[in-house]
Order: structure tokens, then C-alpha cells, then sequence
């Protein structure tokens, strides 16, 4: 076999060797197949070993005996299994820039097996290997003969090995280098994780085999009638096809593509995926597929699904795993797909490559979306000023076009796909013109996505990732700034002709993001705008234990990778072992496919689906008084159709006016029946309103006012009037903060800052000078206010203690007045603080922390907003209410320690014995609350949970306000509405 040789496998542009075969579907076979996962032998060396003579390698003829030699489960990455280490760089290569070469140190892993062919395997036909993903390029042996190699880590390759085979055993030698040509290719923002991390396998084709099929299933969205075209390639003389549901048998020529009328069939919908069984077959070999009838279209600037314009409420997906890296686990990944479901994401971006092949079979089943992207990403050039990038790079045209054609050849027959992406954050050029022209001759049913295509040269759609919120209404409405473009005017006025969609935004980085709401109301408000895609699913950490057994979930750096991008890595809407994070729950508000309107006694359900009544759903209401339920019911609402709504009368019960404080009516839209990705009863959809109350004497509304009665004996207070406890309960404070624990989204800098610029005077963008919240807070002294006792005053009926907080080195602060005042039933504390000096910056908080007994309660109840935090710019999907959570759980344990469990709206809090009480009026509100074992000092001043000191209290901190959360770690910086600049605030709180 000669055409290994032809060139070799490092040190060239060339994808891989001439003898692999032309890439195909992956589909469901009767063909016989020999899975070779499982225990191989291995050994990693940190070059590309030398010890290769006339191109064999000696472990390819003689074995895998020696100290060096280990057991290996494939598929899997080998730095996550105590072989070398895992590396995480965002943009930049973590290697030289010097295409297409890379360095002599290139860790390299020797894979070896035997494999007994069965007795009964067939004489006749034909075997092939298959390699499914291996990073970066892999070089095969069979019997110690040379097959080939191939770049391209996400994308199946084939070699015919039939004549190498021999009956018995057979040794199976892979070498896979972590570096190559292909790496060049493959810089998205993830771990580099070298190894075998999908299935090997042995395929027998037999005589007359069906070698590819391509199923184009279109339904005509006014007559509802279905069309298949079948294109197949095969030796034998004719091809049968089935459909049984519509009646459909045919016999059809592989010499042309054939067109099938299968008269009216149902369509396929993200929301209904009816899915039809379909089987191909000849004499040799019979396919099993799954169809989906849709028709997917660009008509102006609209993208259509089935005849209505598609939106994406979607999420990008790495394949990532805390344990397993990229290796597939079916488990796992329809768990993730059924919480995607029961949140209501509806999309997929495969961020940025071709998934696991069954990873679209469920998409299919369960109803997604997906936007398909190719393996590429070249954002490393870009610390280059994209010089010798090779997207316009001719010597790499073949790569590029390799590539796209692997991505489409393996996945065009999946109903779920919609869309072709040509990879991410490449630049641009002439080869990625090449991937769409060769897309549009292959598959004209599905249209061309790239966001670097800036001019919308050669894509379908408009893409931009993080944009502004006046740059959306600038594109979708009236112009009021440049789009992103390069070549003037008129590519500016083609891109505002196509469809527009955000491949991404929202980026979910620790704590965050904010104003997810500012961008679904556009998407509401703009036809030409189709959704987008929220980056992303999944945190990337990577389980791993410190030297005494700790176990947490490593990021960039904790590897020992020389250059790394940190924490960056940890950006999805759950955290790394899958557990949501509240803006899970944000989205799912805010992409309900239903939503309620209250107008007197009556509600109006309106049916925000695109395909789909809401025959499935069931209405019902609660009625909560002071946050406790009192009485609910179910509505008789009709089936709403598509788009429409429908309005019923409210029962007497609901809406009557109820004696107590506060009430609300919250109302619900259940799944009937079970699904396949949650049980019946499952909420869709909820929305509350305020309801109507028979108002009773407030408790205590009048708290804190000076002269009410007299301070109770049970507080005892120390000689500068701090409380020390309560009725027992030792306590220290309440002392004024302003400092929270950074989030991601204020230590970094994506874009620039709102604080001295209005947004709308720099197109959305800010003030790209100005650095980081957290690092101009820093600046200021925030972290580390000091007070001193002002005055403390008392008449034996209120304690008055006036403060002044300051950082230290500074000149500004606050002055605060502490009036205490009650009973021995209750302790009541008036505080009012006001701003003193030029601030000129944002303030994180503005509150008080309480320390309190660390055995006071494992528990916190609590009569507020709940049941996850929520802040200015991130608060849909809570709901005003009664909840109970055990300490540790009212924070998220993001990946890096920072603010986190803060619940506005605080009625009651109740901790053990230790009730605490709010009431809003006479200037003040209603505080936020947070409760943990750890200070907001204590968790900024660590990278990772477990580095925090043994805890020895709880800290309380109950807040006037606190800053927003925002998107600038990769997006736009706090809007000014939900900023908190420095003024005047009072609380008034009880302690009972």
C-alpha cells in the first residue's frame, strides 16, 4: 500500500492520506461491525517517536510489552486517565505560530490491540475501519502494515483494510500525535485533550453494499404533502424504499437521484418531532433511517420553518465532560437534552464541531433545532493580526474543503439539521467561500451560516456574536451606526437584507449573564431577528482532587499549562457536573411557550409556539396571602393554536379580595401527559401578578420609628452601640458594606464600561478605557471599608449610633444612622446611610453584614422572592413566595468563589431561633438577603472553594441594593438602569 506514503503526516497542509475512503452517512446498518473499544495498550512519549523504520513502527508488528506500556480504555483522552495533562487556552495556539509546523516536543500515544475476527465473519465483500474522533492526527497499522492517517479530531474516517485482515487474530496499532497541521484548525475555546475519544470499529460491507444515502425529506408547508429524494451510491442494479406509515414501496435506479411523492404527512417541528421510519435497501445490505418531513428557507429576510419564521431559543453545546472530556456517554447526554427540554431550550449550536453521531439522533427524537458546525476555528492567528491565516491561504483549500465535506457527508440525513455552520472565528478568505460554494452543490435544502462572513459574502444568514442592543435594533431597525462590515455601504445593506440571528450572546459566565430580558424583547419585537444562541451550555471543569483527596472541578492553570486563559473556560448555564445555575431558570421564563396576561377577572393564554396548540398543557392557578398558598384551581382553557390566544373568566375565588399584606396569583401551564424528556405535571410556563388583599395592621410597619417604646433588656449592646446579641443569640454588627465577591462579568472586559458613558453615545459598547468593575472597586477601596462611632445616643427608649465608614486611603464614604428600638418581643433598628465625597464609580452593595453563631441552623426560611437568587438584570422565573433551603445550598458553587444568593424582595427570614423581619415605607425597602458560611472577603480572595479557611460563623447580609450583573466578561457591561451609583438608602428591620 503505497499511498501512505505519499506524503507524510506532519509538516504539510495535507489532511491525511489518499487512502481513505470518501466520507459517507453514518446510518443504521444490518451490516455486520466489530467494535474495537475497549482495554488497549498504550504508551505516551513527549515527541514524535523515531523508531520508525520504512514508515512501521516496531509496537505495530511486535506488540506493546514493556515498563512503559500501560492499559488504556478507548475511547477516552489519555491526560484524563494519569497520562500527561490537560490544556486550556481560549484564542491562543499553545504553540508557536509557524503553520504548518509544530513542535518536536509533541506528546505522541502508541495505541495497540488484537482483535479475533469470529469464525462466521464473511469471506465476501469488504471491511473497513472507522475511526470515529481522535485529537489531532492518527496514523493507522493493521498487521503491521501501513494504512494511513488523517487529521480532522471531530470527523469519522474510514480506510478499507480487507486486504490486510487475516482470519484469527488480528493487531490493530493506532499512533496519535497531540499536535499537527490539523491543530492549526481545531483552536476553538476548549481543552486541548488529545486521544482516541470516540468508538473504533470493523465494518463488513458486503457485495451490493448501500455505501452512502442522502434522504432529503421536504414537505410543502401550504398542501402539507410530502417529497423525498433519495440519492444512493451502491454496486446493485436497483434500491428498494419503504415508508410504511404513508403506503410508500418503491424500487428505485442508483444511476440518479430519485423524487417520491408520499402524499400528505405530518410535519417535523423542534416542538412536534413526528419522526417516520424509512428503510433503503438492496440484496447486500438494507438501512434503517429516521425521517423528519420540514422545509427549512430564506425567503427576504426571513428565515422559515414549515412556512413560519424559525426563532432559535437555543444554548451552544461543547461536548464536555467533568470526567470523561469529549468521550460520549448516552446517559449523559439525553440528561442534558431533557433539561435543555424542561427549560425550554429549543436549539443547538454544536460549538464548534460535528457531536457524537447519536448526539443528532436524539436532537431528532427529542426535538431540537441544530445549527451543525464544522471543525474549524483559527482564532489563534488573530493574536497575529490574522497574518498566514488559512482561510485565505490556498495551500489549505484541500483541508478546509476535507473538512466541510467529512461534517455534511456524516450528518445530512437528520431532520434536526437546519442549518450548515462553516466552523467559528477563522477570519475569512477564499477557502471558506470554497466550503459554502461546495455546501450549496451538495445540499441546496439547508442554508450557510458563518459569523465571520462580515461582508455576507457567501452565507445566508446575518451572525454576529455579543452584540449590542442598539447595534440589534440598528440592523433590524432604523440605522443608526455602521454594521459590522468591511467593504462599505452596500455590503451593510445586504447583510440588514437576511435573516439576523446572535450564534452568540449572553454569555453565561460565572454568576450572569444580566439583561437576558432586554435581548428577548428584541427577538420579540424584531421579525427579522431568529433568536440566537446563548454561550453556553456546560462549565468545562475538569474533575480533580487536591494532595489530601479534595475534589473540585479544575480550570485553565490548574494543570500546570505553562500559558493557559484560567477560569475563562467556565462559562455554561449549568455548572460542570450539570447542576443548573438560576440563569437557567432565567431563560426559561423568558422562552415559556405561553404566557399570561391578567386584565380584571379575566386571563388571556397566549400561545407563543410556532407549531404546536396547547392540547398538551393545563392551566391552573394558586392564590398565595403573605406568600402562603390559600386556595387554587384549574382553568378550562381551550387549545390554543399556534400564535393565537384565548381568554377565560377567572373563578370568584381567585380573584376575591383575601385579608393579609401582600397577595399574588400565580398561574401555571403543565404538561397533561408524560413526555420523553419529563413527567406529567412538569411546568412550562408560570407567570404572578399582584392580587388584591383586605389590608390588616402591617407587622411592623412603623419599625425603627424614634419614641415607640422602650429598648428591650434581652439586646445587649457593647460600649459603642454595636449589637453584640439578641435574646441569647450572640451577634456582631450589623456593620455597613459595600463590597461583594467579584463576578466574572465584573473582573473582566469583553466590552467596555457603562460607568462614564451612556451606552447609547457609543453604540452599546462603553468606554472600552476603563477596566473592570471589580478592578476600579479595588481601586476605591470597597473591599475594605473601616467605621468609626460618629456619636452614640440613648433616652432609654431608642439607641442611636451614627457611623462613618471609609476605606482606608480614601476620602469619600458613608455616614450611617443606627436607631434601635423595641420590646422584649422584638428589636427594632431604623438604618438610613448616606454617600459622603466625589464617588465616581458603582458601588457592588449597599447593606449590612451581620455575623452570626455557624450553629445557629443548617436551614434558612424565608418569605420573599425565591426560590433561586436573583439581581436587577437577571430576576425572571422567581416568584414571590415561602421556601426553605438548607444553608449550603442558597449560593451556586460556581467554579471561582464570587457573589452569589442574593434574594431582593425580603418579607420575613427566619434562621433557627433568629426571626428577622422587613417592612418597606417612610423612604425604606424591602432588603435583598444572603446567607453564608464565608464573608464576600473571604470568597474574593480565593480561586477555588475548596481554598477557603475553615468556616466558624454565618454571615448575613441584608441589602438596600446590589449592582447588576451584566455580560462584560464577554459582552456588554451593566446597563445604567440596573447600575448602582452611590445615594441615600433605608432599611427597616426587625429581629424577633
Amino acid at each position: 500500500m503505497s499511498a501512505p506514503h505519499a506524503v507524510r503526516p506532519l509538516g504539510t497542509t495535507t489532511p491525511g492520506s489518499d487512502s481513505r475512503l470518501p466520507p459517507r452517512a453514518r446510518v443504521r446498518s444490518d451490516a455486520r461491525a466489530l467494535s474495537l473499544d475497549g482495554v488497549w495498550r498504550f504508551r505516551l512519549t513527549d515527541h514524535a517517536p523515531l523508531d520508525e523504520v520504512d514508515g512501521i513502527p516496531p509496537f505495530a508488528v511486535h506488540g506493546s510489552d514493556g515498563a512503559d506500556w500501560h492499559d488504556l480504555v478507548v475511547p477516552s483522552h489519555w491526560p484524563l486517565h494519569g497520562h500527561g495533562s490537560p490544556w486550556y487556552t481560549n484564542i491562543r495556539y499553545p504553540f508557536p505560530v509557524d503553520p504548518p509546523h509544530v513542535p518536536d516536543t509533541n506528546p505522541t500515544g502508541d495505541h495497540v490491540r488484537t482483535v479475533d475476527l469470529p469464525d462466521d465473519w464473511p469471506a465476501t465483500g469488504r471491511t473497513v475501519l472507522r475511526l470515529d474522533g481522535a485529537e489531532s492526527l492518527a496514523h493507522v497499522w493493521v498487521n503491521g502494515t501501513e494504512i494511513g492517517w488523517s487529521t480532522g479530531s471531530r470527523l469519522a474516517v474510514e480506510y478499507d483494510v480487507t486486504d490486510v485482515l487475516r482470519p484469527g487474530t488480528n493487531t490493530v496499532a493506532l499512533r496519535v500525535h497531540q499536535w499537527s497541521q490539523g491543530s492549526y484548525l481545531e483552536d476553538q475555546d476548549q481543552w486541548w485533550l488529545p486521544g482516541v475519544f470516540r468508538s473504533v470499529a470493523l465494518e463488513h460491507r458486503p457485495v451490493d453494499a448501500l455505501d452512502d444515502v442522502f434522504v432529503t425529506a421536504d414537505r410543502d408547508p401550504v398542501t402539507g404533502r410530502g417529497r423525498l429524494r433519495i440519492e444512493t451510491v451502491t454496486t446493485a442494479g436497483s434500491v428498494t424504499v419503504r415508508l410504511p406509515e404513508t403506503g410508500l414501496e418503491a424500487r428505485i435506479s442508483p444511476a440518479s437521484p430519485a423524487h417520491l411523492d408520499v402524499g400528505v404527512v405530518d410535519a417535523w417541528s423542534a416542538e412536534i418531532p413526528r419522526l417516520y421510519d424509512l428503510t433503503v435497501a438492496t440484496d447486500g445490505e438494507r438501512v434503517r433511517m429516521r425521517v423528519g418531513f420540514r422545509r427549512v428557507e430564506v425567503v427576504g429576510d426571513q428565515l422559515l420553518a414549515n412556512g413560519v419564521p424559525l426563532v432559535f431559543h437555543g444554548v451552544n453545546r461543547h461536548e464536555t465532560h467533568p470526567d470523561l472530556g469529549r468521550v460520549f456517554d448516552e446517559d449523559v447526554v439525553r440528561a442534558d437534552l431533557a433539561l435543555m427540554k424542561r427549560h425550554n431550550v429549543q436549539a443547538v449550536r454544536t460549538a464548534h464541531q460535528p457531536p457524537h453521531p447519536r448526539f443528532l439522533e436524539l436532537a431528532d427524537e427529542l426535538g431540537f433545532w441544530v445549527v451543525l458546525e464544522c471543525d474549524l476555528e483559527t482564532h489563534g492567528f488573530w493574536e497575529v493580526d490574522w497574518v498566514g491565516n488559512p482561510s485565505d491561504d490556498p495551500t489549505w483549500r484541500d483541508a478546509y474543503l476535507d473538512r466541510v465535506r467529512r461534517t455534511v457527508e456524516r450528518d445530512k440525513n437528520h431532520a434536526s439539521v437546519v442549518m450548515w455552520s462553516l466552523g467559528n472565528e477563522s477570519g475569512t478568505g477564499r477557502n471558506l467561500a470554497a466550503m459554502a460554494d461546495w455546501i450549496r452543490q451538495r445540499d441546496p435544502s439547508r442554508p450557510i451560516h458563518y459569523e465571520g462572513d462580515v461582508d455576507g459574502a457567501y452565507t445566508d444568514v446575518y451572525s454576529r456574536m455579543y452584540p449590542t442592543l442598539e447595534e440589534i435594533d440598528s440592523v433590524c431597525g432604523t440605522v443608526t451606526m455602521p454594521v459590522h462590515e468591511t467593504s462599505g455601504p452596500a455590503a451593510g445593506a445586504r447583510q440588514r437584507a437576511k435573516p439576523f440571528l446572535l450564534c452568540e450572546y449572553g454569555h453565561a459566565m460565572g454568576n450572569g449573564p444580566g439583561m437576558l430580558a432586554e435581548y428577548q424583547e428584541r427577538i420579540e419585537r424584531w421579525p427579522s431577528l431568529h433568536g440566537g444562541f446563548v454561550w453556553e451550555w456546560r462549565d468545562h471543569g475538569l474533575r480533580t482532587r487536591t494532595a489530601d483527596g479534595t475534589t473540585y472541578f479544575g480550570y485553565g492553570g490548574d494543570f500546570g499549562e505553562p500559558v493557559h486563559d484560567g477560569v475563562f473556560v467556565m462559562d455554561g448555564l449549568v455548572l460542570s457536573d450539570g447542576t443548573p445555575t438560576p440563569a437557567l431558570a432565567d431563560l426559561a421564563a423568558l422562552w415559556a411557550p405561553v404566557r399570561f396576561v391578567r386584565t380584571g377577572s379575566s386571563l388571556t393564554v397566549r400561545n407563543l409556539r410556532a407549531h404546536a396548540d396547547t392540547a398538551d398543557l393545563v392551566v391552573s392557578w394558586e392564590l398565595r396571602v403573605d406568600g402562603r398558598a390559600v386556595d387554587d384551581g384549574t382553568l378550562d382553557v381551550p387549545p390554543v393554536r399556534p400564535g393565537s390566544e384565548a381568554t377565560v373568566a377567572l373563578p370568584s375565588e381567585a380573584i376575591a379580595p383575601r385579608r393579609g399584606h401582600r397577595a399574588h396569583l400565580t398561574f401555571r401551564a403543565d404538561l397533561r401527559a408524560d413526555t420523553a424528556w419529563a413527567d406529567a405535571g412538569h411546568a412550562v410556563a408560570s407567570g404572578q401578578v399582584a392580587a388584591d388583599v383586605v389590608a390588616v395592621e402591617p407587622v411592623e410597619a412603623e419599625s425603627g420609628r424614634p419614641g415607640r417604646t422602650a429598648l428591650p433588656v434581652s439586646a445587649v449592646f457593647s460600649d459603642d452601640g454595636t449589637l453584640r446579641s439578641w435574646r441569647g443569640v450572640p451577634l456582631a454588627g450589623p456593620r455597613p458594606e459595600l463590597w461583594r465577591a467579584p463576578t466574572e462579568n465584573d473582573r473582566a472586559a469583553g466590552q467596555g464600561s457603562s460607568e462614564t458613558v451612556l451606552p447609547e453615545l457609543t453604540s452599546g459598547r462603553g468606554d472600552e478605557s476603563v477596566p473592570p468593575s471589580a478592578d476600579r472597586w479595588r481601586e476605591r477601596g470597597l473591599d475594605r471599608l473601616t467605621h468609626r462611632v460618629l456619636s452614640l445616643e440613648t433616652d432609654g427608649r431608642a439607641l442611636v449610633q451614627r457611623v462613618r465608614s471609609m476605606p482606608a486611603g480614601s476620602s469619600t464614604g458613608i455616614e450611617s444612622e443606627f436607631r434601635w428600638t423595641g420590646d422584649d418581643g422584638s428589636l427594632r433598628l431604623r438604618w438610613t446611610t448616606v454617600p459622603i465625597g466625589p464617588w465616581d464609580c458603582t458601588w457592588p452593595r449597599i447593606g449590612l453584614h451581620l455575623e452570626l453563631p455557624e450553629d445557629l441552623t443548617d436551614d434558612a426560611s424565608w418569605w420573599g422572592t425565591g426560590p433561586h437568587e436573583s439581581y436587577a438584570d437577571a430576576r425572571n422565573g422567581v416568584e414571590v413566595g415561602r421556601f426553605t433551603a438548607p444553608i449550603d445550598d442558597l449560593g451556586i458553587r460556581y467554579a471561582r468563589p464570587q457573589e452569589t444568593g442574593h434574594r431582593p424582595g425580603l418579607h420575613e427570614l427566619r434562621l433557627g431561633p433568629l426571626v428577622v423581619a422587613a417592612a418597606e415605607g417612610h423612604g425604606a425597602t424591602l432588603p435583598g438577603f444572603q446567607v453564608a458560611r464565608h464573608s464576600a472577603q473571604q470568597w474574593s480572595a480565593v480561586g477555588h472553594a475548596h481554598e477557603l479557611p475553615a468556616s466558624d460563623r454565618l454571615h448575613l447580609y441584608l441589602d438596600a441594593a446590589q449592582h447588576g450583573l451584566g455580560s462584560r466578561a464577554c459582552g456588554p457591561d451593566v446597563l445604567p438602569r440596573y447600575a448602582l451609583w452611590p445615594r441615600q438608602v433605608a432599611l427597616d428591620i426587625t429581629f424577633r
